[in-house]
């Protein structure tokens, strides 16, 4: 990673502020809980606490500014700087009473990050800064207390040592291990101060053979080291990663907090601990931590020592215990949210170290918000801005049993949440056979729709390669299993059945686990919980529906998938991919049958009709005789391909028409809007690559054959294949993506328009009789001229008046496109003459506008997210500057053709957050995604009508 701010920042000319350090303690604060930006959350927090009179250690809070100097100075620090610190310094000096890293009496301090938005774990802290070989004597006689004192000298060696001078923390840990194993002691706080004092002389030892220099004495450097090291800290791998996920910014910076020191391990009248202020996994109201007697806060976090539960704390130290009830509660009161601290309690004596909103799961988060506006706490729009929208997903799908202990492999991209536990297979029909029976996983290097089938029989996909718009990533996100894809590190044999991965071999038949909502994978079968959709689930979106202008639709091609959207709160269905439904086992042969023999047929009419034109033009006696003679013999050529044509498609039209009906019956009075077939052809037939291979197989086969016996026929298979594969190297494309697809097919075949048409319109004059309100809407794909939407629409409409005028039913439907074509958005004055509805798709449109494959991007797009080539990864959140302007255009040129235009989007887009906000802005009617992100899309949308309220009103 490249260790420099943003371009933006870098660029941006920095002039000193008058302040880069902030004061705070003995109930007076330089800041406050409005200076997040600049002194991070942590900073904020102790500000605001030292001026609401909570005892807190005293200290400085070096700004964001400072950091942001830092990186865009070649890490120097601003003129000055160091004389502000010192005097920061002696100031804290001056109120504990002793110097730092004083021989007769040290002040110990701790330095620690703090980021504007709260990043657990993720940047660097050093603890009980100032001691040195001097000064842990001189800490020792004020304590009376020797091994208190060399416990605190060999954590700080330990901890400096690794955050600032990069040596690994297992070489430490390996001499603890070593010297209990050989005092035949568990835990680090049965070593005696010898011990202690042993450790520390071969940590320095250590410290000397690996970086060339002895354990740094003077404590004013360690204190410069160790808050270069902090800002350092904001850029390692961890931190980058953890703000990739989060969309936190990268040129914020990290605050640095110098803090006195107070101490839980000076015996057993001391102690530290973290809490929050109500249950962050489940959001029950009751006061909820752990904590550890004669132990410093690290040993809390690193599990060095089993912690207490926080209510045991009042039996021990009643008076300690409910100070800090007093003192949370009305901090959670302050700040009108849960809180997560931190404490010690220093003989007796208590003080809170740190405050910040707490982390939830997504059902404690729904839970709080609901509670505490019931409580009064919160408005009901401040509890919907609680909760982010992604957070909902934790509530939908089930997910890993956070006790169970986890063995890592690998990790991909998080393309569908939720977990799944299941033996790995490698192949789709191997899935389906055994999924029936037993939870399989499949694992492939990439899916396909011909794997449609294992797919839905497997608990999960795991895939090689592939992205967030991936086909295993769209399809099970649309059924709601959990996905990781484009994990590059697992290789896939799928040859020999296994794959490799983090240097283990998985094979057929074992178990494996995937967490969709981290693209974890992980060796063996792990525990998992149900989702506990809770009364509060329900109320919340209410709330959230009551304020939202966006209607909400799904994607779904199945009645069980429209019946689930439903259940979620869908208002129609926004997208049905009608060829999902030819994937099918007893449909796809007839599927191959219409594509094999279409071109024939097609050819051999062409062929007729231009002799039927001749003949039109009354030629000479005997040339009229020849043409008829041409013609009988067309017609007797054409009856065999053009029976089979028709027949396929009158064979496919009864399936399409009970897939509709089953889909208007669930959506009985919401709107369904039907997508005509998009893909191209090829992707029914089987892959080229494997037909060569067989044909070459089955030939060579032949050819010994044939050495036997010189008579030996041709294999009917072999033809069979043969005749295949002839007809996918005809369909063959360099670049399918933009070729006979879409509209395009419809115009070329328009009897598969008709079909789907017909299944469309007699299926909902069928369920319109039985009672139920059928609302169709007919969506042409991939259109890029008006003159092509009138064509295909001409035909959708003559079949609608021809089946309601034969059924005597009246149904209301519309006929609209895609808008996935840039020249589409481009010219959407003239598509919205035909159109009577845009839906926008914007996986097609963000591929064709970029210039990207959607398939391959993926090669490249993580270093271009690396660079701050682009800022988001555009297949996952719309790109509105670019994507975003093509959709607005036409968005205003579709309605000023047509004023009440219905504008949708039915891509991916539909259920992320930030482009659900922008199709807010943008004007559209409504977004479509997959069923089980309904209520993130719920959310989303009422979101973004708060967020424009407050923008109004920050305007006024």
């Amino acid at each position: 990673m490249t260790e420099t701010m943003t371009a933006a920042s870098s660029q941006r000319e920095m002039t000193p502020p008058a302040k880069y350090i902030y004061v705070f303690g003995e109930g007076q604060a330089e800041g406050n809980a409005g200076l997040r930006d600049l002194l991070g959350g942590k900073g904020a927090g102790l500000a605001e606490m030292t001026n609401a009179g909570v005892p807190v250690p005293p200290g400085f809070t070096i700004t964001t500014d400072a950091c942001r100097w830092y990186y865009t100075h070649d890490r120097q620090l601003p003129p000055g700087f160091e004389d502000r610190q010192r005097e920061a310094l002696e100031r804290l000096e001056q109120r504990m009473g002793r110097r730092l890293g004083a021989a007769d009496d040290p002040l110990l301090v701790s330095v620690r990050s703090g980021a504007k938005f709260s990043m657990p774990g993720m940047m660097d802290t050093v603890l009980n800064l100032g001691l040195n070989d001097r000064s842990v004597e001189g800490l020792s006689a004020r304590t009376s207390n020797p091994r208190f004192a060399w416990d605190c000298y060999r954590r700080f060696i330990q901890m400096f040592g690794s955050v600032v001078m990069g040596l690994e923390k297992r070489e430490f840990e390996a001499r603890i291990e070593a010297i209990k194993h050989r005092r035949r002691v568990k835990t680090d706080a049965e070593l005696r101060v010898e011990d202690l004092r042993a450790l520390v002389r071969e940590f320095e030892a250590l410290v000397r053979r690996r970086v060339d220099r002895d354990f740094p004495q003077d404590p004013y450097e360690q204190l410069a080291l160790a808050r270069d090291a902090v800002f350092q800290s904001w850029y390692n791998e961890r931190a980058v990663y953890y703000r990739r996920q989060n969309r936190i910014p990268d040129d914020l910076g990290t605050a640095v907090n110098v803090q006195a020191m107070v101490f839980g391990n000076l015996g057993e009248s001391s102690a530290t601990g973290v809490g929050f202020t109500r249950n962050p996994a489940t959001g029950d109201n009751h006061f909820y931590g752990e904590f550890l007697t004669n132990a410093q806060g690290e040993d809390v976090v690193a599990g060095v020592r089993t912690p207490r539960p926080i209510d045991e704390l009042e039996s021990i130290s009643p008076a300690a215990f409910g100070q800090l009830r007093e003192i949370t509660s009305r901090l959670e009161r302050h700040y009108r949210d849960v809180q997560d601290f931190e404490f010690t309690i220093q003989e007796g004596t208590l003080y809170l170290l740190q405050t910040r909103t707490g982390q939830r799961t997504g059902q404690a988060a729904v839970k709080i918000a609901v509670d505490m506006a019931n409580e009064g706490l919160i408005t009901r729009e401040e509890a919907l801005m609680r909760v982010t929208p992604v957070a909902l997903d934790q509530l939908l799908h089930p997910r890993l049993d956070p006790k169970a202990k986890l063995r890592v492999i690998a990790t991909g991209l998080a393309a569908s949440p939720g977990a799944a536990v299941g033996r790995v297979v490698f192949d789709a029909d191997v899935a389906a056979e055994r999924g029936v029976k037993e939870r399989v996983v499949l694992v492939r290097k990439e899916t396909t729709p011909d794997d449609i089938h294992g797919m839905d029989a497997s608990q999960g996909i795991l895939t090689a390669t592939g992205g967030m718009t991936s086909h295993a990533a769209v399809v099970t996100r649309g059924r709601g299993k959990p996905c990781v894809a484009g994990a590059s590190s697992v290789h896939v044999d799928e040859k020999n059945r296994r794959f490799v991965a983090g240097g283990v071999t998985v094979q057929e038949g074992d178990w494996i686990t995937l967490d969709g909502g981290t693209g974890r994978v992980i060796l063996g079968e792990t525990a998992t919980v149900d989702p506990e959709l809770t009364g509060e689930f329900g109320v919340f979106m209410e709330w959230a529906d009551a304020h939202r202008r966006l209607k909400v639709r799904a994607n779904a091609d199945e009645p069980r998938d429209a019946r689930k959207a439903r259940d979620f709160g869908a208002q129609g269905i926004g997208l049905c991919r009608t060829e999902h439904m030819f994937f099918a086992e007893e449909r796809l042969p007839h599927v191959v049958e219409m594509i094999m023999s279409a071109p024939t047929a097609k050819a051999l009419q062409a062929q007729l009709e231009a002799l039927q034109s001749e003949l039109a033009a009354r030629p000479d006696p005997e040339t009229e005789r020849g043409l008829r003679r041409d013609m009988a013999v067309l017609k007797k050529s054409l009856a065999v391909p053009l029976r089979a044509y028709r027949g396929s498609l009158a064979r496919l039209l009864p399936y399409q028409r009970a897939d509709f009906k089953g889909l208007f019956k669930a959506m009985d009075g919401l709107p369904v809007t039907i997508r005509t077939l998009d893909p191209p052809l090829h992707e029914f037939l089987p892959k080229r690559e494997d037909l060569m291979s067989e044909v070459a197989v089955l030939q060579a086969e032949w050819e010994r054959a044939k050495k036997r016996n010189r008579k030996a026929p041709k294999p009917a298979r072999l033809r069979r294949q043969e005749t295949l594969l002839k007809r996918v190297e005809e369909l063959h494309e360099f670049n399918p993506m933009l070729g006979h697809r879409g509209c395009r097919l419809g115009i070329t075949y328009p009897e598969v328009t008709e079909m789907q048409a017909r299944a469309i319109f007699e299926a909902a004059c069928d369920v319109t009789k039985s009672g139920v309100k059928a609302f169709p809407e007919i969506m042409i794909p991939l259109v890029g001229h008006v003159e092509e939407l009138r064509h295909q629409a001409a035909l959708v409409r003559r079949v609608a008046e021809e089946v309601m005028a034969k059924q005597g039913v009246k149904v209301e439907y519309l006929v609209g496109t895609m808008i996935e074509v840039p020249r589409a958005a481009v010219t959407s004055d003239r598509i919205a003459e035909e159109a009577e509805f845009f839906s926008f798709g914007t996986n097609d449109l963000t591929q064709l506008a970029f210039g990207f494959s959607r398939d391959d991007a993926g090669k490249f797009l993580p270093e271009y997210l690396e660079r701050k080539i682009l800022p988001t990864d555009p297949f996952v959140s719309i790109d509105v500057e670019g994507v975003g302007a093509l959709v607005e255009m036409s968005v205003e040129r579709g309605r000023r053709t047509r004023p009440r235009l219905k504008v949708g989007i039915c891509g991916e887009h539909g259920g992320d957050p930030a482009s659900v906000e922008f199709c807010h802005r943008a004007g559209l009617d409504y977004v479509s995604c997959s069923p089980f992100r309904v209520p993130i899309a719920r959310l989303a949308a009422a979101q973004a009508v708060l967020r424009g309220k407050t923008a109004a009103s920050d305007q006024r």
